[in-house]
C-alpha cells in the first residue's frame, strides 16, 4: 500500500504510525547532548586550568614540579586520544571492550553518556586553555599584586573572562553533541537516527524518514543556536551603561567648587 503512495503521502503515512517514536528518540537525544555538554564542560575546565598551572622552577621543589609534569602529561594524552580517534570508535572500546578485555560491564546508558562527556571534555580542554591564555597577563599580575594567591586570582578575575571567550565553542560542542550522538546506536542507544534506521528497515523508505530526521535534528540545532545566542547576548549586558555616583563623590566635588566660589 505505501509503495503506491507519492512521497509527501509516504511522509505523513510514516508520522501518522511512528512520531510518537520520532519524538521520544529526539528526546533521548537532546538529553544526551544536553547532560554531556554540561558534563564535558566541566571536565574541560578542570583539566585546562590544570594544564595552565605555572611552574616555578626557583620556588617550586622538584617533587611538585615532578608531579604537575606527571600529571600534565597523562591529560595531554587523554586530550590527545580523545580528539584523535572518532567517537564511534570509542563508543566500541569503551561499552563492548570494557567488558571483554577488563571485566568492567558497564550500562548502556551510562556508557551513552560517559562517552559523549568524555568526548566534549577532551574538546573543552583545550578551548579553555585557549581561552585562558587569550586573558591579558597583566591581569594575573594585577590580582597578585592586590595581594590574590593564584586560586583566587584564577577564579575571579581569569576564568570569568575566559568563561566569556569560550562561550561559542560552548554552544559549538552542544550542536556537535546533538548531531554526533547518532553514533550510539551501535550500542543500541534507541535515540533518533536508531529509530530512523528501524523505520527505514520495516517499511523501505530510507529517503522519506531521513527526509523527517533530518528536519527534527535541523530544529533542534536551530533552537540550541537561538537559545545559546541569547544567553550570550545577556552575558555581554546592555550596550549603554549608566554610571552610578555611589560614594556621593559627585556632589561633593560641586560642593566644593561652589565654596571655591
Amino acid at each position: 500500500m505505501i509503495s503506491e503512495m507519492n512521497f509527501l503521502e509516504r511522509i505523513i503515512y510514516i508520522l501518522q504510525q511512528y512520531g510518537v517514536s520520532y519524538l521520544k528518540g529526539a528526546g533521548t537525544t537532546l538529553a544526551i547532548a544536553v547532560v554531556s555538554t554540561i558534563v564535558g564542560c566541566i571536565i574541560g575546565f578542570l583539566v585546562g586550568i590544570v594544564q595552565t598551572i605555572p611552574v616555578d622552577k626557583k620556588k617550586d621543589n622538584a617533587a611538585k614540579r615532578g608531579l604537575l609534569g606527571l600529571v600534565k602529561l597523562i591529560l595531554k594524552a587523554y586530550v590527545e586520544l580523545f580528539r584523535g580517534t572518532p567517537m564511534i570508535v570509542q563508543a566500541v572500546f569503551i561499552y563492548y571492550g570494557m567488558s571483554q578485555v577488563f571485566h568492567i560491564q558497564l550500562g548502556m546508558w551510562t556508557s551513552a553518556f560517559l562517552i559523549v562527556s568524555i568526548n566534549t571534555g577532551a574538546y573543552m580542554a583545550e578551548s579553555v586553555r585557549g581561552g585562558i591564555i587569550s586573558v591579558d597577563p597583566g591581569q594575573m599580575e594585577g590580582a597578585k599584586a592586590i595581594g590574590m594567591t593564584h586560586v583566587q586570582a584564577m577564579a575571579n578575575v581569569i576564568l570569568p573572562q575566559a568563561f566569556r571567550n569560550i562561550m561559542p565553542q560552548i554552544g559549538n560542542n552542544l550542536i556537535i553533541n546533538i548531531k554526533d550522538t547518532s553514533v550510539l546506536s551501535v550500542i543500541s542507544i534507541v535515540d533518533l537516527f536508531f529509530v530512523h534506521k528501524s523505520v527505514s528497515g520495516a517499511l523501505y523508505t530510507y529517503f522519506e524518514s531521513a527526509t523527517i530526521v533530518m528536519v527534527i535534528y535541523l530544529t533542534m540545532t536551530l533552537a540550541a543556536s537561538k537559545l545559546l545566542a541569547l544567553w550570550e547576548k545577556k552575558l555581554d549586558g546592555d550596550d549603554n551603561y549608566e554610571l552610578v555616583d555611589v560614594m556621593g563623590i559627585g556632589d561633593q566635588l560641586r560642593k566644593a567648587k561652589g565654596d571655591m566660589k
